[in-house]
């Protein structure tokens, strides 16, 4: 009899907090979690500078009590909680860093540093994986493997911070790395993003058109860079449209175009930059190969000259089939069928595809709400899709580890 009721004890501890109930969903501490990100939300720190930030978080990690708490980078954390019994190896990333932007939202929680605010959401991933963390910490017992929390620093500035951190070694042992972005979605939905390319690669060129001066009213005197580089920003936008192959993700915006001071002189230069997002390693190659060739030969032609500077950034992130299918499957799980959509691929770039390298990874949104977009001064996100979020992330997780 003693034997039986252990047995029924055990096999209902596994059901209490397996993957196919949610009795655990009552632990998310949503009121701390609101808390947290609240607190970092206030006080921003900018890319490869998040020393508070991270030092905050790693306290947090600390209070939960079972979670081992490592500082592998300057300004990045990593907590890990081991189960009760060995296992898989799992990671869920969250970024921490903020953006060169002014808040414009009138919260009474805004940031208090000039000119940088959390513009992006990355608040709310650091936030929602502390109560992700938290609540798998109070299932230690019942865990199977382990899991990484990856606090990473510095993912808004090339050359990012997951390189940095996968240089340390201490991320090896992991077997598959999951990682969330808040986007403008309706609150609480989690968008599923495709199998293979789920974002774009993310490169840019910053040019300067050098012409000759000259008054306005004797053009012939001068070479104007204007000119020259009005007529570049019109022939770059055939290559996408002559050059690239249908059905081919490909995007080129100018968003940079400064130039002289007066109306009636023509200037000496002309400032360019631009970006350019693609999918695949062919489209991404032709895009640098054709940018360059235009450049060159438009300004040439109107006897001008140049200095390019082509920047490579982030390869695309490569959702796996296997661990997206999984995710799905989660998301469902925790939230419910109507709150799972399947998301067409965006074209924002992630320096988490990088964890590739190690092991197969898979990106998951979350819907916030659709006021204004990410990197915008007046960003504004609606707290109560941390829940759905953080489900999400403990119900992959969880089921992950006990595949």
């Amino acid at each position: 009899m003693k034997k039986l009721i252990l047995l029924t004890l055990s096999v209902l501890s596994q059901y209490s907090f397996g993957q196919d109930n949610t009795l655990w969903q009552n632990s998310i501490p949503m009121t701390k979690v609101i808390e947290w990100r609240r607190h970092i939300h206030q006080n921003p720190e900018l890319s490869f500078q998040e020393n508070k930030t991270s030092k905050y978080v790693a306290d947090v990690l600390k209070s939960f009590g079972n979670i081992q708490v490592k500082q592998i980078t300057k300004t990045s954390v990593i907590g890990i909680l081991k189960g009760n019994s060995p296992g898989k190896t799992v990671a869920f990333r969250a970024d921490m860093d903020a953006l060169p932007i002014q808040e414009e939202t009138g919260l009474p929680y805004a940031s208090v540093n000039a000119n940088v605010s959390h513009a992006c959401g990355h608040d709310s991933h650091t936030a929602m994986l502390l109560g992700t963390a938290y609540t798998l910490s109070k299932m230690q017992k019942n865990l199977k493997g382990t899991v990484i929390f990856i606090f990473q620093h510095a993912e808004e500035k090339i050359p990012g911070g997951a390189l940095d951190m996968i240089k340390t070694g201490e991320l090896d042992s992991i077997e598959a790395f999951f990682g969330l972005h808040v986007m403008p979605l309706p609150v609480g939905i989690i968008g599923i993003l495709p199998n293979g390319p789920a974002s774009t690669a993310s490169d840019s060129f910053f040019l300067t058109i050098t012409g000759k001066s000259s008054h306005g009213s004797m053009p012939h005197l001068g070479v104007d860079p204007i000119v020259t580089g009005a007529e570049l920003v019109n022939n770059l936008q055939t290559i996408v449209s002559r050059n690239v192959q249908p059905g081919n993700l490909a995007v080129l915006t100018v968003g940079k175009f400064q130039s002289g001071n007066a109306p009636n002189v023509i200037p000496e230069r002309a400032e360019l930059a631009a970006t350019i997002r693609t999918t695949d390693p062919e489209t991404r190659k032709l895009m640098e190969t054709r940018i360059k060739s235009i450049v060159e030969n438009t300004i040439k032609t109107n006897n001008a000259s140049y200095q390019l500077d082509y920047v490579l950034g982030y390869p695309p992130i490569y959702n796996d089939e296997k661990l997206n299918a999984l995710a799905k499957a989660s998301a469902i799980k925790a939230t419910g069928l109507d709150n799972v959509v399947d998301s067409p691929s965006i074209t924002a770039s992630e320096d988490f595809s990088y964890y590739k390298k190690i092991a197969p990874v898979c990106f998951v949104l979350l819907g916030v709400g659709n006021d204004a977009v990410n990197h915008n001064s007046k960003f504004t996100i609606d707290e109560s899709a941390f829940l759905n979020g953080i489900k999400t992330e403990v119900q992959i997780i969880l089921d992950f580890l006990n595949q």
